[in-house]
């Protein structure tokens, strides 16, 4: 069905839902790439009016991917819950907007439309907000995860401490992992991306994690990024696997890229729950996401960049994970091309993340040939920071040596904690103070002389390589 508006004598078109979407979506590099992007600001604007226009019903009756062909299609629409969507179901999208901006649309409000929203209607009210409704509208949305530490309280930022090293040496990654809990961050995960992706390493990554949690008693979890099929195999070998993690996408090729399946999946979350790590109702997946991931594998369906992003919302949801995060500028500038468009980025997934109802993080970064720089990482860490983003990762110096992209540091983390009072989860918080990291009012000690003695008497950066 073809959509159109009027502006001083100029009638735009827009041939579908598909390019209505596409044209309206705030200018980034990855839709030019795509060639669905709208030709100039007028045609944008004329976009965003038209869809301000449209009832959210209309993302009711037409697919922008077929769910015969598409599995994503097909679980965007078995979650949609009709009673769910029933208080917004006579609003347009920008009466939708309103309605999420009033005062009196808070936690419970939008908790209960949750499952009422399809990815498609999400995507749709963020491109016709500015960042600060983005924010406010964030800032309102809880979304509480736990394991052995409770993630997503209001006023509260959690991180992961991501000890990445190039060759997954065993001291590197120890060494480097105790260096962000010197400077209090963790409490999220403390993750390892892998440089190989063998069983063997996987394994030894695993345990030489655990074996640093178990013996600080660390209040937190562990995690190697590999495959799920190989954290699959480490489970079965009864390898001390506390989250499995995957990258996902928003349709199914783009996720058959990616080696998975939505069986997969659920074989990965079944196998981590027989293990039993955690409390019974312990969240046990971790998801990445990323603009443009779907686009790279040739799997978009000329759908724009950021619609397929929170299409890869519903797989998350569908597996009640502890944490979700979008590596917002890491695929590059030819998706998102400077430090504006990385930070609106960055708040829009967060945004539609916490309104699908997932416990969203942001790793706040770029490549090295985008046009963004650390003060572009420290606008958004402070605006994600107002919106209460669940989590951030930080690597030492912000400089991570094996992925070779820039991020943010721990002492990033401690500008959170310290200028814009953001403790971390309640238990970690707890467990810094005991360790003598911090003071009674969260501030790091400049020698943290009850963790380094404990460490020298653990001899843990002696593990083998």
């Amino acid at each position: 069905m073809p959509y159109q508006t009027t502006i001083e004598q100029t009638v735009f078109r827009f041939r579908d839902l598909k390019d209505l979407l596409a044209k309206a979506t705030p200018e980034r590099s990855g839709d030019q790439l795509a060639g669905v992007a709208a030709e100039g600001p007028v045609e944008r604007l004329a976009a965003q009016i038209t869809l301000a226009d449209l009832p959210l019903k209309a993302f009711l009756a037409e697919e922008l991917i077929a769910a015969e062909t598409d599995e994503v299609s097909q679980l965007i629409a078995d979650q949609h819950d009709l009673s769910a969507f029933a208080p917004i179901s006579s609003l347009t999208v920008g009466e939708f907007r309103e309605w999420l901006l009033k005062p009196e649309t808070g936690q419970r409000q939008l908790e209960a439309i949750t499952f009422g929203l399809t990815p498609e209607m999400v995507a749709a009210v963020s491109k016709i907000m500015r960042v600060q409704d983005l924010i406010s509208v964030a800032a309102k949305r809880e979304v509480v995860t736990r394991f052995r530490s409770t993630i997503g309280l209001s006023g509260r930022l959690s991180t992961r401490n991501q000890p990445n090293h190039p060759t997954d040496d065993s001291r590197g990654i120890a060494a480097s992992a105790v260096d962000g809990l010197l400077m209090g961050s963790g409490d999220a995960v403390i993750g390892v991306n892998p440089a190989t992706d063998s069983i063997e390493d996987y394994v030894r990554i695993v345990s030489l994690l655990d074996e640093l949690r178990s013996r600080l008693s660390i209040p937190t979890q562990t995690c190697c990024l590999g495959h799920v099929t190989t954290a699959i195999r480490a489970i079965e070998q009864q390898a001390p696997v506390d989250l499995v993690f995957q990258s996902i996408a928003g349709s199914q090729k783009a996720n058959e890229g990616f080696g998975v399946n939505l069986a997969i999946l659920k074989e990965a979350h079944d196998a981590a729950r027989a293990l039993k790590r955690g409390p019974v109702d312990a969240n046990l997946m971790y998801f990445e996401t990323g603009q443009g991931a779907a686009l790279s594998a040739d799997a978009h369906f000329g759908v724009d960049q950021q619609t397929m992003e929170v299409r890869a919302y519903a797989v998350a949801r569908a597996f009640d994970p502890l944490l979700v995060n979008t590596v917002v500028g890491f695929i590059g500038p030819e998706y998102l091309f400077n430090g504006k468009q990385i930070i609106r980025a960055g708040l829009e997934d967060h945004f539609c993340g916490k309104l699908m109802g997932l416990p969203m993080g942001v790793d706040v970064c770029y490549t090295n040939h985008a046009d963004a720089d650390q003060e572009d990482m420290d606008t958004l860490l402070t605006l994600l920071c107002a919106a209460n983003v669940n989590f951030v990762i930080t690597v030492p110096g912000a400089d991570d040596i094996m992925l070779n992209y820039q991020t943010l540091s721990h002492h990033d983390a401690v500008y959170c904690r310290e200028t814009l009072k953001r403790p971390p989860a309640p238990e970690f918080e707890a467990w810094l103070n005991e360790m003598g990291l911090t003071d009674p009012a969260g501030y790091l000690k400049d020698d943290p002389v009850r963790l380094t003695r404990h460490l020298s008497e653990l001899a843990l950066l002696g593990a083998s390589a």
